[in-house]
């Protein structure tokens, strides 16, 4: 991608919170409102299949950072607990990330907004700057950061803060020789929802029909409290506005990011990645979350797939849109890849670098020439694990169910549960027997989730540190 000879991209990594898959306007909704980030799938490529690797947050991250599953980075649920301080743990200590890499070529580190993989306040090894939320959610009128160690009270839209420190690191950054890496992880559009966000934005959907939430049955398996779902809120159209309103303030905001690398003069040697932790439901079957909408936890398209634009002139397909199956512990070795450094450390797993599908000159190339799990996505959300190929789902639930099979050629919206039917379906065997030896191969056994009690309401320690108490958090916040 990058020959040795020349200046290795800058990068700026964006990440959403909870944004489903639907929630753009270039994939296909004409409801929300989005330009900026549609304009930069236009000049770059969308991946339509992209998949995160558990649907809840800190797992969901944790996999986007090391390359590797729940099963063997040890991180099943979103973290709380003490998340800042010098008794916070770091629950990727020791594990090596696609940061250091960049860390050890040369690349200087920021990042600004969430974190949410312990110890939320200390900068990692190679960043130098740190901007990062307490927590793993926040309200955003009011909330907790620590600049680089120190704790700061912000009362600013909290997407309007996390964008200025980014502007601020780039001034910074843009006159010096090395490149950068800047991560922009912001809460958008993660709950709370009514009352939250800019007038202007709210204004976008005061007539909305929000045709593309239906709001459906509740889900047999939602968890409610006092008749609310616990992912939602009591006022549902609210929240369907607030919703709204929380992507096109972040789109807003992305433009405005994007304006200030052309203004630089650096547009044309940065790669912007934007993608999301996980994907969500706004009443889409009958669920208001992402994977702990539910009890037991989902897998659901809508929970697991994320959005995923990447843009760099000259270097990545332009007004392209991939179809092949891929996956967040992909995304490690895909960006060294593209950086020009080895991706082979991120390739001893499960990931394996799509850089050569994004390339100018990629065409229709045969999604075959990668690993064998180019075309099979694999999840896990602690005892819940999935196998996706492009024309079937299979859902195991240790120990007992229930499980889940879809024939998505012909029930996409993932309806009829073939489990259900009093035949055993001949493909069953097959899926089963690949997901097992799937996870035998790349978890390990003292992280394995199989047999973890994860309810979906929050880790409160590394595992082997407390491990019956390790998910039974007092709050099911989801974040």
């Amino acid at each position: 991608m990058v020959n040795a000879a020349e200046k290795r991209p800058n990068i700026v990594f964006i990440l959403s919170d909870d944004q489903g898959p639907w929630a753009l306007g270039c994939a296909g909704n004409d409801e929300i409102r989005t330009p900026h980030l549609d304009a930069l799938a236009a000049d770059g490529t969308r991946l339509e299949n992209f998949f995160c690797v558990s649907p809840v947050c800190s797992p969901a991250r944790a996999s986007l950072m090391t390359g590797q599953i729940p099963s063997r980075h040890g991180v099943h649920d979103y973290l709380t607990g003490t998340e800042v301080g010098p008794e916070a743990p770091d629950y990727l200590a020791g594990q090596p990330l696609f940061t250091d890499v960049l860390a050890d070529n040369g690349y200087r580190l920021g990042l600004a907004g969430k974190w949410h993989l312990g110890a939320n306040d200390a900068a990692r090894r190679g960043f130098v700057h740190w901007f990062g939320l307490e927590g793993g959610g926040s309200p955003y009128l009011h909330s907790t950061m620590y600049r680089n160690g120190e704790r700061e009270e912000v009362t600013e839209y909290l997407t309007d803060a996390i964008t200025a420190d980014a502007h601020a690191f780039l001034d910074r950054e843009a006159v010096r020789e090395e490149p950068f890496f800047l991560a922009v992880n912001y809460t958008a559009p993660h709950k709370p929802w009514k009352g939250q966000h800019p007038k202007e934005f709210e204004d976008l959907y005061a007539d909305c029909d929000f045709a593309s939430c239906p709001q459906e049955e509740p889900h047999p398996w939602q968890p409610t409290v006092d008749g609310v779902a616990i992912g939602g809120e009591p006022d549902v159209r609210a929240a369907l506005v607030g919703y709204f309103a929380a992507v096109s303030a972040m789109d807003a905001a992305i433009g405005g990011l994007l304006g200030h690398l052309d203004r630089l003069g650096i547009a044309g040697d940065t790669l912007v990645i934007f993608s999301s932790d996980n994907g969500f439901n706004c009443g889409h079957h009958g669920v208001w979350g992402k994977g702990n909408g539910t009890f037991p936890q989902n897998m659901y398209d809508s929970s697991v797939k994320v959005p995923a634009i990447f843009h760099w002139p000259g270097h990545i397909a332009a007004d392209t849109v991939r179809t092949e199956l891929l996956s967040a512990y992909d995304v490690a070795a895909t960006v060294l890849e593209l950086a020009g450094l080895d991706p082979a450390p991120f390739e001893a797993g499960p990931g394996a670098s799509f850089a050569g599908l994004l390339a100018a000159d990629a065409g229709s190339r045969d999604p075959s020439v990668r690993a064998d799990g180019a075309v099979v996505v694999y999840d896990e959300y602690g005892p819940v694990r999935m196998i996706r190929t492009h024309d079937w789902k299979y859902v195991h639930r240790h120990p007992h169910g229930p499980h889940e099979l879809y024939d998505l050629a012909a029930d996409p919206g993932e309806r009829r549960n073939l489990m259900l039917e009093a035949v055993s379906h001949p493909v069953l065997p097959g899926m089963r027997s690949r997901m097992a030896g799937w996870f035998a191969q790349h978890g390990v056994p003292e992280f394995d989730g199989a047999a973890l009690p994860v309810a979906g309401a929050g880790q409160h320690s590394p595992l082997g540190s407390d491990p019956l108490g390790a998910f039974t958090g007092p709050n099911w916040d989801g974040a």
